[in-house]
Order: structure tokens, then sequence, then C-alpha cells
């Protein structure tokens, strides 16, 4: 009796044991199969042959940290390419697609991106020194911190592009659209920015002395304490524009429009204190 009661628990141990191994090994391979296996094979396909040379479009890409300095990708399909500290110094990019990439601390100085599509795409942090963006089209893009003294922008669409506490002294915007761009604390000290949109654009803190800006849409911008020493904003339309403690000193206001602006502590062309 004995017996019998303890083989059938010995039994029942080796019968879920069994089981439990047949599982695991219908499991297994499964999982490791999964892990070795690339995620897209295309993408990877596409990647060997970008980095070989053989091709210039790589969609989706990893490519953070790759060397492209001086590599010809004219009208590259880059489209939400991870290009993050890559280096494309001295690079052509005119008529590229780049379009949601990821361009987080890129070398991107004197590089080539002229009508560039850079939609949606993420340059915190980038180094655009003497960088030719002309005709590029950024709307949307987050440039907050980049480095972009002396580039040119000249017609450039930068509508609702973040570009707050960015570096832009003696940058070239003229004629470029800025509306509703967020600027804030940015450095335009010197820049060229005249005719262009900045049509309820965010500004405040930000930069301007000795900027052109002749002829620009300022309409509804929100300017608080932004720096316009010596700027020249003459012809501009600054109508509802908030300049509460701005310095706008020595600035150049020659048949501006200034309907419903405010000034409240603002320094004034005059050296008086806005009321």
């Amino acid at each position: 009796m004995s017996l019998h009661t303890t083989a059938a628990p010995r039994s029942a141990v080796r019968f879920f044991a069994a089981l439990w191994a047949s599982l695991a090994l219908l499991c297994a391979p499964r999982h490791a199969n999964a892990e070795a296996r690339p995620a897209d094979p295309v993408v990877q396909s596409d990647r060997e042959a970008f980095l070989a040379g053989a091709q210039n479009d790589c969609r989706n890409c990893d490519l953070h940290e790759v060397n492209l300095k001086r590599r010809d990708l004219s009208g590259a399909d880059l489209t939400g390419a991870n290009l993050t500290g890559a280096v494309l110094h001295r690079a052509k990019l005119t008529h590229a697609k780049l379009d949601h990439a990821k361009l987080q601390d890129a070398n991107l100085n004197k590089s080539d991106m002229k009508r560039a599509s850079l939609v949606g795409a993420d340059l915190t942090g980038a180094l655009l020194y003497g960088t030719d963006l002309s005709g590029a089209n950024l709307e949307g893009t987050v440039m907050a911190q980049a480095h972009m003294s002396h580039a040119r922008l000249v017609r450039a669409i930068l509508r609702g592009a973040d570009v707050a506490q960015s570096t832009m002294t003696d940058t070239d915007l003229s004629d470029s659209d800025l509306s509703h761009a967020n600027l804030k604390q940015a450095n335009l000290n010197g820049a060229n920015l005249s005719r262009c949109d900045l049509s309820s654009a965010l500004v405040d803190g930000a930069g301007f002395v000795r900027a052109r800006m002749s002829h620009t849409k300022m309409r509804d911008i929100s300017a608080i304490r932004a720096d316009f020493l010596e700027a020249d904003l003459s012809g501009s339309d600054l109508t509802s524009g908030d300049f509460r403690s701005s310095r706008l000193q020595q600035a150049i206001l020659d048949g501006a429009a200034m309907d419903g602006i405010k000034t409240k502590g603002a320094l004034l062309v005059n050296g008086a204190i806005g009321q």
C-alpha cells in the first residue's frame, strides 16, 4: 500500500517535469530566433549598401556617429534616419530628404543643405556653423541649442520651428518664414532678418543687437526682455507686439507700424522707459 502511494506522486512529478521541458524546448528556439533576426532585413541591407557607398538612400537606418565627411548625398532619402552624433562636415545634402531624422549633436558645419527637407527633424545641439540651408524646409524642426553662426537660411521655412537658445550670430535669414517659431533666448546679434515673417513668434529674452530687420512682419510677436539695441526695424510691422521690458534703445523704427504694441518697462529709442 505504501509502495503504491509513493509511486503515484513520483509519476506525477515526472509527468509535469517532462511537460515543462517540452514547453521550454518549443518556446526557446522561437525566442532565440527572434533575438537573432534583424528588426528589418531591408533596412539592414540598405544600411550596408549605404555605408559601402553603393547607394545614397537609407530610410530609417541607424547611422549614429558615422563619418560622412564631404560625402555627396545630393537628393538622398534619409527620412527617419538616426544620424545622432554623425559627422557630415562639408557634406553635400542639396535636395536631400531628412524629414523626421534624428540629428542631435551632429556635425553639419559648412555642409551644403540648400533646398533640403527636414520637416519634423531633431537637430538639438547640432553644429551648423557656416551651413547653407537656403530654401530648406525646416517646418516644425527642433533646433534648440544649435550652433548656427554665419549660416545661410535665405528663404528657408522655419514655421513653428523650435530654435530656442540657439546661437545664430551673423546668420542670414532674409526672406525666411519664422512665423509661430520659438526663438526664446536665442542669440541673433548681427543677423540679417530683413523681410522675414516673425508673426506670432516667441522671441522672449532673445538678442537682436545690430540685427537687420527692415520690412519684417512682427505682428503679435512676443518679445519680452528681448534686446534690439541698434537694430534696424525700419518699415517693419510691429502691430500688437509685446515688447515689455525689452531694449529698443537706438533702434531704427522709421516707417514701422507700431499700433497696439506693449512697451511697459522697455528701454525705448530715446532712452526713456516705456509706461
